[in-house]
């Protein structure tokens, strides 16, 4: 079978070697290369060509030795209803390592051609506390960037370093622009970043705070990891052999705060002056109901969010989420369809071209909760309203990292608090209000508010007393007989 690569796609709308690098993007995975990489797909076969992508790994080299070989194009496979349709993305022009040799990417970023550095890095990339969105000042990879500046791990390290560096060589500052599922990301990063500029030199963190913008955005668009069995069914319909092509829906949404001083590329995005309600709206509505049912899919034996679809009481307890728990803390402008956004999201759900893992979604769930679940929580509770499935979600999420499913099997707990999770509910046994007061502690997930409500304490041990005892299929159908 023949390679993908730029001798042998005829396809593609304009020369990716006529193209400059104007971004350079911080964490090129899957999620990347289906949403942002394509929507700048689409402006430089527009004609400016001014906004080509240089990707970074900050971990591994997968994603580079995978495309190196193809010129760094891959394919990009959307489904739908009416089935899937494939295209080659070549705005991707190159993809470094970080770990291999830091000072190159730190050097890319000093292009006087970059203007935007963009980053999706997953929630636990930025080293900060989920819980106040502040640095985490002793995270492990801070406190090895604080000592070794020129050789940073951390993708906030990479930005300080880059930008004292193009600050010492009198060029403008980019724009960071973050693409994660993090509240009021812009300022969570911001804060972030600032931070660490100041503890490396107060001038330096002074400049960040006055010259640096952060933008905030909102990414919506479902992207499962691809497997062999995708590969395959790809390069037979193209007849070329992609080594990582990325699945995703036809859907796609990308909601910008319109804040870039050096320039943006013309994405096909719905510039705004406040993303805060559009942020909050797809945090709750869309990242709450995947999260939730993610957890109580899986220990149900449910392998994608598909098939949690077809369980008629696991999709009732989805619509009741939302409908009736998360609807009502939403602030959204006036013109905004937030049920037909909610309908759309359940069609999204059922799409049976997309095999969206429920345990991938599951992963890194302590850097997820607070944003997802527990800020609804708080204003569910500040309103006097009730938090019975919300109380699910997170009663779900305890009964998960257990590490042991309702067969007695190890459930592969990913995680970055994987050690002190176990460590905690491996103490408490599988006892309901044992595990729930030993996860609760955990300040940097629930903070201290929470652990004292009693409103939350109980509705989420009497919720995980009942998936300890009946398991996740039998308590949401229990949910749905006493929630119609």
């Amino acid at each position: 079978m023949t390679r993908l690569s730029l001798s042998t796609c005829k396809t593609l709308p304009y020369d990716p070697a006529f193209v400059d690098i104007g971004i350079v993007h911080l964490g090129v995975g899957a999620f990347h290369r289906a949403h942002q990489a394509d929507y700048t797909d689409a402006v430089l076969a527009k004609g400016d060509k001014r906004w080509a992508i240089l990707g970074a790994s900050l971990r591994a080299p997968d994603t580079r030795d995978a495309l190196k070989d193809q010129d760094w194009l891959y394919t990009l496979a959307q489904s739908d209803e009416q089935g899937e349709r494939c295209r080659v993305i070549a705005a991707l022009r190159g993809v470094l390592v970080a770990p291999e040799n830091p000072q190159a990417l730190i050097e890319a970023m000093c292009l006087p051609s970059v203007k935007i550095v963009s980053l999706t890095v997953t929630e636990k990339g930025y080293c900060h506390d989920p819980a106040t969105g502040a640095l985490n000042d002793q995270h492990p990879d801070i406190l090895h960037d604080l000592g070794h500046p020129d050789t940073p791990r951390s993708a906030p390290s990479f930005l300080v370093e880059a930008i004292r560096a193009r600050k010492a060589r009198g060029l403008p500052p980019f724009t960071v622009l973050c693409c994660d599922n993090l509240p009021a990301n812009g300022r969570t990063v911001a804060k972030v970043v600032t931070r660490l500029a100041a503890l490396r030199s107060p001038d330096l963190g002074q400049y960040v705070a006055e010259h640096i913008a952060f933008p905030a955005t909102m990414v919506d668009r479902i992207v499962p990891a691809t497997t062999d069995a995708d590969r395959a069914r790809i390069t037979k319909a193209t007849g070329l052999e992609d080594q990582w092509p990325v699945v995703t829906e036809a859907f796609t949404d990308w909601v910008i705060e319109d804040n870039f001083p050096q320039g943006r590329p013309d994405w096909a995005a719905r510039f705004v002056t406040d993303i805060a309600p559009f942020e909050t709206m797809k945090l709750r509505l869309l990242n709450g109901a995947h999260s939730s049912m993610s957890y109580l899919g899986y220990l149900a034996g449910h392998e994608t969010i598909a098939d949690c679809m077809k369980d008629e009481s696991l999709a009732h307890f989805v619509s009741h989420l939302m409908n009736m728990e998360v609807t009502s803390t939403l602030a959204v402008p006036p013109g905004t369809d937030v049920s037909a956004y909610k309908q759309a999201l359940l069609t999204r759900f059922r799409n049976p071209g997309l095999r969206h893992r429920t345990w991938q979604i599951a992963m890194d769930g302590s850097q997820k909760l607070p944003q997802r679940l527990l800020g609804t929580i708080r204003d569910r509770l500040k309103a006097g309203a009730p938090i019975e499935a919300l109380a699910l979600g997170v009663a779900a999420w305890m009964r998960y990292v257990t590490g042991v499913d309702e067969k007695g099997g190890a459930i592969e707990l990913r995680d970055p608090l994987k050690d002190e999770l176990r460590a905690k509910t491996d103490a408490a046994g599988l006892d309901a209000a044992r595990i729930a007061s030993a996860l609760l502690s955990i300040k940097k997930i629930f903070g201290s508010d929470l652990p004292a409500d009693p409103r939350f304490t109980t509705a989420v041990t009497a919720a995980l007393d009942s998936l300890i005892r009946h398991g996740s299929q039998q308590t949401y159908e229990n949910f749905r007989s006493t929630h119609p």
